[in-house]
Parts: C-alpha cells; structure tokens; sequence
C-alpha cells in the first residue's frame, strides 16, 4: 500500500512538473514577439500579419500540450499497470515462500542458509 501511494504521489509530482513547464514555455512562446514565425513547409513563406501568426503558434503549442497530456495519461496507466503487477508478484513470492516454510516445519524439506532446498531420503 505504501509503495502504491508512493507512486502514485511521483506520477502527481511528475505530472505537476511537467504542466507547469509546459504552461510555463506556452506562455513565453505566445508573449514572445522576437521569435520567428512557425512554418508549415520549407517553401512556405510567413504570413505578415502578426495575429494570425501568433494564432497559429497558439494553436500548434495547445496541439503539443494536448499530446504530452495523452502521453503522460498513458504513462500513468502503464505505471499503474506495472505496480499491480508488481504487488501481485509480491504477492505471490510471499505465498511460496509461507509454502516452504510449512514444508520445512513438517520434515518434508530441508532449506540450508545458502538457500538450497533438500528432500529426505527416506
């Protein structure tokens, strides 16, 4: 339980980071009248009007936020994924171990320090 809120608590400190930043780089690239106009193709001249170019670097910086959210949703859900299947591996070594303890507490086996497990001859 602990290390799923731990997790969970990077990927909200992860994703706070990164939409700051990119709320940070939006708004300076949007107030920034020194940079160059955004072209669609090499052979594409800029438009003059200065409105219409600011829309468009708008509107292409709010297209990549959209994408770094959908990315950073699926990375949550794979983190997700990756912890439950992590618990349940927990999960399961722990029953196996609890199983070879009960086998060694009846003389059914033998486990050395070393880890090695023997069975009696009989």
């Amino acid at each position: 339980m602990k290390k799923h809120l731990t997790a969970l608590l990077a990927a909200f400190l992860i994703t706070t980071v990164v939409g700051l930043g990119m709320f940070v780089i939006g708004g300076n690239a949007a107030i920034n009248k020194d940079g160059a106009p955004v072209l669609n193709s090499p052979g594409e001249k800029a438009n003059t009007d200065p409105n219409t170019t600011i829309q468009a670097q708008l509107e292409q910086y709010q297209n990549l936020v959209a994408q770094y959210q959908q990315r950073e949703q699926q990375y949550q859900s794979e983190l997700s994924d990756a912890q439950n299947q992590l618990d349940q591996a927990a999960t399961t070594i722990q029953q196996y171990q609890r199983l070879l303890e009960l086998l060694a507490e009846r003389g059914l086996i033998q486990i050395n320090r070393d880890g090695r497990i023997f069975v009696p001859g009989n």
